[in-house]
């Protein structure tokens, strides 16, 4: 898969968030977008997964409907259980006799078998951040935009996740755009690292390899 920005400009009372913006992403690799907070990145997100509309520029090769998107937030039906949560969407996708097997299968992936029956406000962030990735990975899609899911975690249960998700993404044919402010995310996702800054936003820096080495240099571009 490849995505092609091409001059985005998206501008918010008279300030230019991206003006004449560009980005190439032409790999199945995990692409992390990084910098600090206001910097643009979920703007971004929602330019591409179609939220948000651009004042002009081109995005090439994102068909529409074809994205998960992992959001901060679970969003989660409160008063519907886990796996009426994914039934609002999942007979989109996959037909009726297929609907439970697809369903214990991610359910196990990502060891949330025991939360089927349970509502929400019975679980613990962690297992509502992974019912929620759970919930994206279900739509068939070639894309999976990611904004800053693991912020509202704690420390081990974001490295649990992020391990899983890692070995999930190395065996699907996906592309992935990661947008974080945390370099040491970044850097553990193994992907590209992509450095957003400035005013307006645009692309400070990029390493693809070594990145631990590199962590001194990309903490300096944020």
């Amino acid at each position: 898969m490849k995505i092609r920005i091409n001059n985005l400009c998206k501008s918010f009372d008279g300030r230019f968030v991206f003006n004449k913006f560009n980005l190439q992403l032409d790999s199945e690799n995990i692409n992390c977008i990084i910098g600090e907070s206001g910097g643009g990145k979920s703007t971004l997100l929602n330019i591409l997964s179609g939220l948000l509309k651009a004042d002009s520029g081109d995005i090439i090769g994102i068909k529409e409907g074809d994205i998960s998107y992992i959001f901060q937030e679970d969003r989660l039906v409160n008063w519907l259980t886990v796996k009426e949560n994914m039934e609002l969407f999942i007979y989109d996708y996959y037909k009726k006799e297929d609907v439970d097997r697809k369903l214990k299968e991610i359910f196990k992936l990502l060891h949330i078998e025991d939360l089927e029956n349970k509502y929400p406000e019975k679980l613990s962030g962690g297992m509502k951040q992974r019912v929620n990735i759970a919930r994206a990975l279900l739509k068939p899609s070639k894309l999976i935009l990611m904004d800053e899911p693991f912020k509202s975690l704690d420390y081990k249960t974001k490295y649990s996740i992020m391990a899983e998700l890692k070995i999930i993404f190395k065996n699907e044919n996906r592309m992935v755009i990661f947008v974080t402010h945390d370099v040491d995310e970044a850097i553990y996702m193994e992907g590209n690292i992509y450095i957003l800054g400035g005013k307006p936003f645009d692309i400070k820096g990029i390493f693809t390899n070594n990145l631990l080495k590199f962590k001194e240099e990309i903490i300096k571009l944020i």
